[in-house]
């Protein structure tokens, strides 16, 4: 009996919740089974009720929902599958998440809090034995997890994009729209042998950071103690950026702006103009995570972009509809071999070869 038969008769189950029913037969077609048989609705009281229509015992369980619009429901979908798989005595629960929903709060700000962990805590709690993702927004969130967490990444099909669908691709330079977005770029840039531009320069205060008490002076009444006061605590000394610029030279070349979501455009579209005001001829924009939140694509609709290529770990159908800029890479291929390897116990170590630790 070949491997892709001892899937579908037994041991291996397929589940998907409604955040990306498309991905999922993507997923199930490419491992030779078919999904499992659950119905996950939003009942007229709002709540989420789950039912497995098949027996769980004893099976190897993955469950394949992302991050979408409808984000809470779709974290509620995938708690109560899990709890519902374990206490059907399930014998391990894998989440295949390839957008992992609040992976943008991962770091205090603020009197925020860290969301990230709390809902790597809520996982785990539900069930959860492994977690499979995709270009996490902070690779530390995976020691937010107390489960073993398998960070994919969408570059490779990326970069087969820009060398099969870009003409005169050797004419392009790599663009990181923001210092912290450098180091994916220059990964991009040394497997294509490019050039590599940073674009740097002063962002405005928001609004929220001049309210949020952090520029206010002490209170009159404050308790010193004797021998100190609050006048002899150093001051911070403020940031003062240089006015926005492009480092490296991008006139006459292909701009190809890469980083790792698009959620809201506003920055991609001001630095597509800085980017053009430079002398780039084309601009295009790579990101593995398509969020495109809001007004997005219609933005992105008026701006220079010419194209923007994100994969297919979200839905964004609709949004496609109101930019015909948008293009889709299938990364199921990798979402498929990672189910496969961690069900027949082989190395997760092809999926991440010549990808260094700063990738």
């Amino acid at each position: 009996m070949n491997k892709k038969n001892a899937m579908a008769r037994g041991g291996l189950l397929v589940f998907s919740g409604n955040s990306h029913p498309e991905l999922a037969n993507l997923v199930t077609s490419r491992l030779g089974v078919d999904l499992g048989k659950v119905e996950v609705h939003l009942q007229d009281n709002k709540e989420t009720k789950v039912q497995v229509g098949e027996s769980v015992r004893g099976k190897d369980v993955f469950i394949i929902q992302t991050g979408t619009k409808d984000v809470n429901n779709a974290i509620m979908e995938l708690l109560i599958m899990s709890y519902a798989c374990k206490t059907s005595s399930a014998r391990s629960i894998v989440g295949v998440i390839p957008y992992l929903p609040y992976c943008k709060q991962s770091q205090m700000r603020k009197r925020g809090s860290i969301v990230a962990k709390l809902f790597a805590t809520m996982l785990c709690k539900a069930g959860i034995d492994h977690v499979i993702t995709m270009d996490l927004h902070h690779k530390e969130i995976q020691g937010f997890f107390d489960v073993p967490v398998d960070n994919l990444r969408a570059s490779p099909f990326l970069l087969q994009y820009i060398q099969e669908n870009i003409p005169d691709w050797r004419n392009a330079v790599i663009v990181a729209k923001n210092p912290g977005s450098a180091t994916r770029a220059t990964s991009f840039a040394e497997r294509l042998r490019l050039g590599l531009a940073v674009i740097h320069g002063e962002e405005k205060e928001s609004e929220s950071e001049k309210l949020d008490g952090r520029h206010s002076p002490p209170p009159s009444h404050a308790r010193t103690y004797p021998g100190h006061s609050l006048e002899m605590l150093p001051l911070f000394t403020p940031k003062e950026k240089p006015p926005i610029n492009v480092v490296g030279d991008v006139g006459g070349r292909i701009a190809i702006i890469v980083d790792d979501m698009i959620d809201e455009a506003e920055s991609f579209v001001a630095a597509a103009d800085v980017l053009k005001g430079r002398g780039a001829y084309k601009i295009y924009v790579l990101a593995t995570h398509g969020l495109l939140s809001a007004d997005a694509p219609k933005k992105i609709e008026e701006s220079c972009i010419d194209e923007v290529v994100v994969t297919n770990t979200v839905q964004h159908d609709l949004q496609k509809l109101q930019c015909g800029k948008i293009r889709t890479v299938d990364i199921s291929p990798a979402l498929g071999e990672a189910v496969r390897r961690i069900f027949y116990g082989e190395s997760m170590s092809y999926l991440f070869h010549n990808i260094s630790q700063d990738d």
